[in-house]
């Protein structure tokens, strides 16, 4: 049976070290059959005057001028030239043209049909008639409102005007869950769930941990994933290395990923904290197995207390004992890690943590089983074809 064509727009690039919901649903609808075309982020985040973001701008532009390409089969990149100052009206209006102009030339180069939309961005309406679509569905991923330097009053009436105006809308934490029901009915929740396959080679004889990582005495306490002010309580990490000096605490991840002005000199100057910079995502596997302790320190705000760490089931597929800030979205999941309410039971959970039975890895490894792209994704579609909104 043909399957119907996909536009998923996302807020994430494709090349971003850190996958995210975004690309691994775009691979897993090209597995299924369907032929997608990714649409990278148009800058909701008003860009700053750091090298990073220059940078990023700079290789928007080259790649942006190649138009689609493919990345793997039946699968297109699209890099859209925008111009990223979107709090503006009269921007919005230049980047809705452009957009416009730019997909319909990649949707006639790749010969795609009528098609459906699958959004992560709370600003399609603003910048796409929704109507060419065949259907649209929203996937809900974070309260991107509440990121910083997004134009959260424009982000908020937008959203709301999706959310109502997609088929259907599919959220990753109870939080979201209620928030998005009362704009549209048909919102369903999905955690987040992660590539097991991949992750679980962390348990794996033939997986060396690499040297870098070797080079760090144990025992090692480490987080992966971006290191942001607004994520990160970088209080919880200098007091876990202050009140533990024989503990190496490892942070793998871009600094500033997302929030350009993180500071993190009062945590860089400690002489157990390892701040490692990014990794790829096909060698961080290697760096779970080195970690005896996998650490998710998140800061409590509007932000944190709406999402679902990706990480989560990545560490838990990695067999790893998992301490976490008490975060809404991981209190169904509290035989699995170890919640924390504040810094002082936090650092008592890690303690705790570094004589974990090896019986509980089992129960982990079970649940990682249970919370994979393929499995959600298929749960996803059952609903999307029971609403008549997709072949």
């Amino acid at each position: 049976m043909k399957r119907d064509d996909i536009i998923l727009f996302s807020t994430a690039d494709w090349d971003n070290p850190f996958w995210t919901n975004k690309q691994h649903v775009a691979v897993e609808l090209a597995r299924r059959g369907h032929r997608v075309l990714y649409v990278e982020s148009i800058g909701l985040r008003q860009p700053s005057v750091t090298g990073a973001d220059i940078s990023r701008l700079a290789r928007r532009l080259i790649k942006g001028l190649s138009g689609a390409r493919k990345v793997r089969n039946g699968l297109w990149v699209w890099s859209p030239l925008v111009i990223p100052f979107q709090r503006y009206s009269i921007i919005r209006k230049i980047n809705r043209f452009l957009l416009n102009a730019g997909l319909a030339a990649c949707l006639v180069f790749l010969r795609f049909e009528r098609s459906i939309a699958w959004t992560y961005n709370p600003l399609t309406t603003r910048f796409f008639n929704i109507s060419n679509f065949k259907k649209v569905i929203y996937h809900c991923v974070d309260e991107i409102k509440a990121q910083p330097g997004i134009p959260a009053d424009i982000v908020d009436v937008a959203e709301k005007e999706l959310t109502k105006s997609c088929n259907i809308c599919f959220v990753t934490s109870e939080h979201l869950l209620k928030t998005r029901k009362e704009w549209k009915a048909e919102t369903y929740y999905f955690p987040n769930v992660a590539d097991y396959t991949h992750f679980s080679k962390a348990l794996g004889n033939r997986l060396t941990i690499p040297k870098d990582l070797q080079d760090v005495p144990s025992p090692r306490i480490g987080f992966v994933g971006a290191i942001s002010r607004y994520k990160i309580d970088f209080e919880l990490i200098e007091s876990m290395a202050i009140s533990h000096p024989e503990w190496s605490i490892v942070l793998i991840g871009k600094v500033g990923e997302g929030d350009p002005d993180t500071e993190v000199s009062a945590i860089e100057k400690l002489p157990n904290v390892y701040l490692m910079g990014p990794r790829p995502y096909e060698v961080l596997p290697a760096y779970l197995k080195g970690l005896d302790v996998a650490l998710l320190p998140n800061k409590i705000n509007a932000y944190t207390q709406a999402m679902f760490p990706m990480k989560f089931f990545e560490y838990i597929a990695a067999g790893k004992p998992v301490v976490a800030t008490n975060l809404n979205a991981l209190s169904a999941f509290s035989e699995a890690c170890s919640l924390a309410e504040d810094h002082d039971s936090f650092i008592r959970r890690v303690e705790e943590a570094l004589s974990d039975p090896i019986e509980k890895v089992e129960k982990r490894l079970e649940l990682a089983r249970n919370h994979t792209y393929e499995q959600r994704t298929a749960r996803m579609m059952d609903l999307v074809n029971a609403l008549g909104a997709l072949q």
